[in-house]
């Protein structure tokens, strides 16, 4: 049994893998780290909670002596690394917590796996020759595009807000230790997720929330900002594969290759929700979209160039936009659905 630990698995993007790789790996006991702030939720996890080959522990990675003690009890071999904070507009209001989390959680992580795994620079224990950690990131990191171009994995870095820029370091730091302690690790920088058991704040669950509860649907600046969005799934597909198949000190990028503006995400979101669950007064749930002042340095255009991964390890996203947005949508109406029944019974 190889035993690998999971930051972050009540979140989104984890509370999606975690499942995924249990089912896919049948000798592998995940143990998943998660202070459960505001964006974990055990619930995401109901289908594995009394899994056999799962562990959940509530603890934050910033804590040096509990990541130890995890590493001893449960003989960690492996690392894929979650845990963030993510909410842009958070950082902005408090950049504290993502310096703490995403730098400082990070550097933890990675230095306590060294200890374990490691006798010396490039040096591993016999037991731990295939320790690997997997770091799990954003495109945030490279900054802005134009209407034109691609971020590759080569593109600088040039972060635009507290978060990316948290993110950014937390990459370096990655970096650091392949290539000053010859650490096997391995970065994924992917474009937006959507999909099931995403929180609230983010901005696909938010225009399906409001329009299902009747409010304003509110869209920065005039809803022309661009995003390359990723179904969670072909994500975690991605991951699990160059956590298996990557090269050491390599970065992959993650990308959906579906670039939408955020209006038409928006006016898309409602259209489907306009077919599934009409409103009564037979307007269209558009009407309910609304324009507020835009994000502080809010970035243009994020699209990525996934053909390093594409081309050198196989994959492939599963879901284009218009069949990963149904499922979503499906999955938050079926939510929806039963929270109403709840509250009639």
């Amino acid at each position: 049994m190889t035993h690998i630990l999971v930051t972050g698995g009540a979140g989104f993007i984890g509370s999606n893998f975690i499942p995924f790789f249990l089912e896919a790996n049948a000798d592998v006991h995940l143990v998943n780290i998660d202070a459960l702030t505001y964006a974990g939720d055990l619930s995401n996890l109901k289908e594995v909670e009394n899994h056999e080959r799962y562990t959940f522990v509530e603890g934050d990675i910033c804590d040096r002596k509990l990541i130890e003690q995890l590493f001893e009890k449960y003989d960690i071999q492996g690392v894929i690394h979650f845990a963030a904070e993510s909410h842009v507009d958070n950082s902005i209001a408090n950049p504290d917590a993502f310096m703490q989390t995403n730098i400082m959680g990070t550097f933890t992580l990675l230095d306590v796996a060294k200890r374990h795994w490691m006798v010396g620079p490039g040096v591993y224990k016999e037991a731990y020759k295939n320790s690997r950690f997997h770091h799990v990131s954003t495109d945030e990191v490279y900054g802005t595009l134009g209407k034109e171009g691609l971020f590759m994995e080569t593109t600088p870095y040039a972060p635009n807000s507290p978060y990316s820029a948290s993110k950014a370091s937390s990459d370096f730091i990655v970096r650091s230790y392949h290539h000053t302690y010859g650490m096997n690790v391995v970065t994924t920088n992917c474009s937006n997720n959507y999909g099931p058991k995403q929180h609230d704040e983010k901005l696909i669950p938010t225009i399906i929330r409001k329009a299902l509860s009747g409010d304003s649907i509110p869209i920065y600046g005039d809803g022309s900002n661009i995003r390359d969005w990723l179904y969670v799934l072909d994500h975690c597909k991605g991951i699990a594969l160059v956590f298996d198949k990557g090269v050491s000190g390599e970065t992959y990028n993650i990308g959906g290759r579906n670039e939408r503006n955020n209006l038409y995400i928006a006016q898309k979101v409602c259209e489907i929700l306009d077919q599934k669950l009409p409103k009564k007064e037979k307007t269209s749930y558009k009407d309910l979209i609304t324009y507020v002042k835009d994000r502080a340095g809010h970035d243009f255009r994020y699209a990525i160039d996934a053909a390093k991964i594409e081309n050198h390890l196989g994959w492939r996203a599963d879901e284009n936009f218009e069949s990963g947005i149904e499922k979503t949508i499906d999955w938050y109406l079926n939510k929806f659905i039963e929270n109403e029944t709840k509250s009639l019974a």
